[in-house]
Parts: structure tokens; sequence; C-alpha cells
């Protein structure tokens, strides 16, 4: 797989992971003050009265229907609300009730494919890749390591660029070291270029890109 692609992958996994862990716990919270409010709700009108006291929270603790709840679930004074009880719960409590399994197993997940493309980059590293190719023991060679097939003058054509420093050479200087005793090889470089183009593109990330007609230049499509 490309790099760029499982960047991609490995960003989206990471997006969903976090999607669905925010939407169960979200849906957990909705449930939990549901069941707080009609506890409550039962609480006062049992005692007839808006005052809290330790028999105003275990019977508003009676009447969670949420088992796991009782005991952690608050009554608090709202000030904003002529000083009404209103429930609470913490945060943790919250995420700690919510179903985090299928958020966790895409945690999981994109860990994994994590390690799986910093792996990748590490061997490119090692093999001394450029845009998911690398030149081995005089071959070209794509990122699983197979061989890319190139004719000779193709062959020659490539490590030219791959060996420049800027990955750029000068229309003149590949005509030159090409065909040094041809005086004008543009047309035989326009074609020479037009074939190797789709080989370096459909085995790696880059591309040749022509300059203004002077330089030829490998760089990441």
């Amino acid at each position: 797989m490309k790099q760029r692609y499982a960047v991609v992958v490995l960003f989206a996994l990471i997006v969903v992971s976090g999607l669905t862990s925010l939407t169960s716990y979200r849906t957990t919270e909705e449930l939990l003050t549901a069941d707080m409010d009609q506890a409550l709700a039962k609480a006062l009108d049992r005692q007839q009265s808006d005052v809290i006291s330790a028999d105003t929270i275990k019977v508003f603790n009676s009447y969670l229907q949420t088992s796991a709840l009782r005991g952690r679930a608050v009554l608090a004074v709202d000030t904003k609300k002529g000083f009404r009880p209103r429930p609470q719960v913490s945060a943790a409590t919250i995420l700690s009730l919510s179903d985090q399994r299928p958020a966790m197993l895409l945690w999981s997940m994109a860990f994994l494919w994590g390690l799986f493309c910093l792996c990748q980059h590490r061997r490119r590293i090692a093999w001394g890749m450029y845009g998911g190719l690398a030149l081995r023991d005089g071959r070209f060679v794509n990122a699983k390591g197979v061989e890319i097939k190139l004719t000779p003058m193709q062959q020659q054509l490539m490590e030219m660029l791959w060996q420049s420093p800027t990955h750029r050479l000068s229309k003149s200087a590949i005509c030159d070291a090409l065909w040094p005793k041809k005086e004008d090889a543009s047309e035989t470089l326009y074609t020479l270029i037009r074939r190797l183009k789709p080989i370096i593109e459909q085995n790696s990330d880059l591309k040749i890109e022509a300059e203004r007609g002077k330089s030829y230049r490998l760089i990441y499509k």
C-alpha cells in the first residue's frame, strides 16, 4: 500500500474510534440523566419537599433503575433554579457505564495499523527508499522488494535522476550522458521519458515531471 493511503487509513481509524467512543458516552449520559431525573422526581414527590436530607438521598437511590448508578449519583443544589436539588454523576462514572467495547476494538485496530505504518516507514529508511522506490544492488525495487523491469536505457536514466542530490537533471545533461554523439537527442529523450513515466508511477509514489522543457525531476505524485 502506498504510504499516503496508509496514513489516510490510520487517520480514518482514529476519527471513527473517537466518534464511536463519544457516541456511546453521550447515549449513556442521556439514559442516566433520564433515570436520575425520574428517581429525583419520585423522591421529592414522596417527601413532598425540596429539602435534601440523608433520607432524600436514600430514597433517590432506591428509585434509580440503573443498579450500577446507585451510590454513584449525587444530589446538588442548583442555585439557578431556586435552590432546587439537581442530580449529577461524574464523567468517569458515565464512561465506565457506557459500552466502549466497539471503540476499544477500533482503537486497537488503529494502534496496530499505526505500528504497521511505523514498521513500513523504518523499512523504507533502512532500504534508502524514496517515494516507495529503492536502488539495491544496481536494481530498482518497489516497497515490497519486487524488482522493477527497466530497459538498459531506462535504467541508466533512472539512476541518473536517483543519484542526483535534488533528483533533478537538465535536458542537456541527460542527452550528453546518454547520447553523446547525437547532435539533437530531444525527440529520443522525449520518447524515453514517455515510456518510463507509467512504469515509475505504477510501481511507486513518484513521477517524472518536466520543468519548462529544460529539465526533468523525480518527485512525489
